[in-house]
């Protein structure tokens, strides 16, 4: 099997990594891994790109020497063993927007940022008509009066058990960024 590994090392410092160890891949150019150039996303939403190696593993929870050169010519010897591998999604080809039949459906959505104290609860509604989709989105506080979706203000339909926003939807798998406005925060004890 083969992993694909992402390392966030700044400026692209390890530049080929070696299976085997450091004293061997000197003189054994041929079986150096490449790198690729990957993109990674921080969980504040800030990219870099770095390298990433693929990596040959014999088995799972087995050590195994790997080495690494850097930029100033020096190989290191590591020992390295992989534990529960996610297997990589492959891309499949996405449902547009337009091509959605009517009808109502769910569909798990992941939250990131905002204060914490306060999320959209998944799975979210979608109501698709007329080559229109709309989520149907609940936040587990009743206390968002408005929401911010593309310049757009939407009022809640709804303030029982949270805040309910049917919002537009313009493409799957695609983040959306929203602004939620909450009035907890004006209101004393």
């Amino acid at each position: 099997m083969t992993i694909h590994v992402s390392l966030r090392s700044k400026k692209k410092k390890i530049v080929n990594l070696y299976v085997g160890l450091a004293k061997n891949a000197k003189n054994d150019e041929k079986n150096l891994l490449e790198p690729t150039t990957d993109t990674v996303t921080y969980s504040d939403g800030t990219t870099e790109e770095v390298y990433g190696f693929d990596v040959p593993v014999k088995a799972l929870d087995q050590e195994f020497d790997l080495a690494l050169i850097g930029t100033k010519g020096k190989w290191y010897d590591h020992k390295v063993y992989v534990t529960n591998p996610t297997p990589v999604e492959e891309e499949g080809p996405k449902t547009e927007i337009s091509a959605l039949e009517d009808g109502n459906y769910t569909m798990e959505i992941t939250f990131e940022g905002g204060s914490g104290k306060a999320t959209i609860l998944s799975p979210v509604k979608i109501k698709a008509e007329g080559g229109a989709v709309t989520a149907i989105v609940q936040w587990d506080s009743p206390n968002y009066d408005y929401m911010i979706v593309d310049g757009t203000k939407y009022l809640p339909s709804s303030t029982e058990g949270g805040s309910v926003f049917e919002i537009p939807v313009s493409a799957f798998d695609e983040p959306v960024s929203v602004i939620g406005d909450t009035v907890a925060m004006s209101k004393t004890a």
